[in-house]
């Protein structure tokens, strides 16, 4: 038995994420199922599982628990996690967990929780509460026997119950993909050619029902799909496109077959990153600030939500289009939090999460290509043409990370340096510094145990690239 403080760890700031057998276990599932009930007091849960050979185990001792509470549970199947997020409120549950570890490596699992209608539950809106909760829950043994019989049942039948509670499988593919391509108009779409790349994670199926429908209805776009069966042993590696090594297949690809541009998603889809019709990657940066044009000429004077990573540019698009730019903590329960508190029509973080007021305020890594593929239709321009002046405009270094002994105090050295020259100091989200025309944020990563580093400029590559340099030195000097 895994002892309970190392199981605890498991426990982030907005989700739940650990190593396999060392912090998280079939034991710890069945508590967090338990725990899960307790706390939020639900009736009825939708439990969805990304590709990991972990993920369905994991799932059924995650449902064995919710189960023994008395709640009944809706197995969604290989769903990725926005279509778990659609659940919660299409089926008028009282929430939804998906088993996922996203971009973790192949021995980490984890899992992110909602409430009914796709509420986010965080640390500061409950997950400490199931934490507690747990921790109490795994001084009893895990029910192995139980378990067994359990998952033998799950493996044969569709539909039975489970001392007083009821387990049944269902599909909501067809409604969450009617919702998601309620976003566009398809017959805006011009005859497109795009690349889509699964990394052998959970997003192939969805694109396979969204090519069906396009087919069907004779919406004149094809897909070149490149890693695109779910396989758990990841042959290409672990998807995560922000790794810059991940990019060639994609980029590739775009270039082989011509196409009008690429998508790359991670694990369980809830990011999708682009490359256009060159085979460049465009960093999310840009496209949250192309979105937020699209959102605000729909939605005049609308909010939209940012990170503190990088915002220059979002603030110079949302100013333009007489909208209001709001800023959030970092993380997706927190941005949809305050999405919620603001009525947000969208929000985005420059790591590709991108979030839809229409979407219940959750993320989606399919409504984003779907707006990009209409927004090249409508203006007759490449990808690139709608993104190169915010490059110019506001050149950025990519999210760096490092692994520092001591964090804080390679923070706090970055502070004590530029503090004398800094026109804004701000800690919404770790150390953000504002100078006459580059910016930076370095904060402590919420999901892995690295510093995250990003810098931006006006107008300055040259700027940028030398003020990265000067800060990688900084923090690292005592390496």
């Amino acid at each position: 038995m895994v002892a309970i403080e190392q199981a605890l760890r498991c426990f982030k700031a907005y989700d739940i994420r650990g190593k396999l057998e060392e912090e998280l276990t079939e034991h710890l599932a069945w508590c967090i199922g338990r725990a899960y009930a307790r706390v939020v007091q639900a009736k009825t849960v939708a439990l969805g599982a990304d590709v990991r050979a972990t993920s369905e185990p994991l799932k059924r001792a995650l449902a064995l628990g919710l189960l023994s509470e008395g709640v009944n549970v809706i197995d969604l199947g290989m769903t990725g996690t926005e279509e778990v997020y659609f659940a919660a409120q299409y089926l008028d549950i009282d929430g939804a967990i998906e088993v996922t570890a996203s971009h973790n490596p192949i021995d980490y699992n984890g899992m992110k929780l909602v409430r009914q209608n796709a509420r986010p539950i965080s640390g500061d809106t409950g997950l400490n509460d199931i934490k507690q909760q747990t921790a109490v829950l795994l001084a009893e043994p895990f029910p192995q026997q139980q378990f067994s019989q359990f998952c033998q049942l799950a493996a044969t039948q569709a539909h039975f119950s489970w001392q007083g509670a009821n387990w049944q499988q269902q599909s909501v593919l067809a409604a969450y993909v009617s919702c998601i391509l309620s976003f566009v108009n398809p017959t805006r779409l011009k005859p497109m050619r795009l690349v889509v790349n699964a990394g052998n994670g959970a997003a192939g199926h969805v694109i396979d029902a969204i090519e069906a429908v396009f087919t069907q209805t004779k919406v004149p776009v094809e897909f070149i799909k490149i890693q695109h069966q779910p396989d758990a042993s990841f042959p290409h590696g672990i998807p995560n496109p922000l790794l810059s090594e991940n990019r060639a297949a994609t980029s590739d690809a775009v270039i082989k077959h011509k196409a009008d541009f690429g998508i790359a998603w991670d694990g369980d889809f809830d990011r999708c990153f682009l490359f256009d019709e060159n085979g460049q990657f465009i960093e999310g940066y840009y496209i949250v600030g192309l979105l937020c044009a699209a959102f605000l000429k729909q939605h005049p004077g609308q909010k939209i939500i940012h990170d503190p990573r990088l915002y220059w540019n979002t603030h110079a698009v949302v100013k333009s289009m007489r909208g209001q730019a709001i800023m959030s903590k970092t993380g997706h329960a927190f941005i949809k939090e305050r999405m919620r508190a603001e009525d947000a029509v969208y929000g985005g973080e420059m790591s590709a999460h991108h979030y839809f007021r229409d979407f219940a305020y959750c993320d989606s890594g399919m409504i984003p290509w779907l707006l990009v593929a209409e927004l090249v239709a409508l203006s007759g321009k490449p990808l690139s043409a709608l993104v190169s002046q915010m490059i110019v405009d506001y050149p950025s270094s990519g999210e760096l990370n490092f692994h520092i002994a001591a964090p804080q105090q390679a923070i706090a050295r970055v502070q004590q340096h530029y503090q004398p020259q800094s026109t804004q100091l701000d800690f919404t989200d770790g150390l953000s510094m504002e100078f006459a025309d580059w910016r930076f944020n370095v904060r402590s990563s919420n999901t892995e145990s690295v510093l995250r580093l990003n810098v931006e400029s006006k107008q300055n590559i040259a700027l940028m690239e030398q003020k990265t340099a000067e800060i990688i030195s900084i923090l690292t000097e005592a390496e």
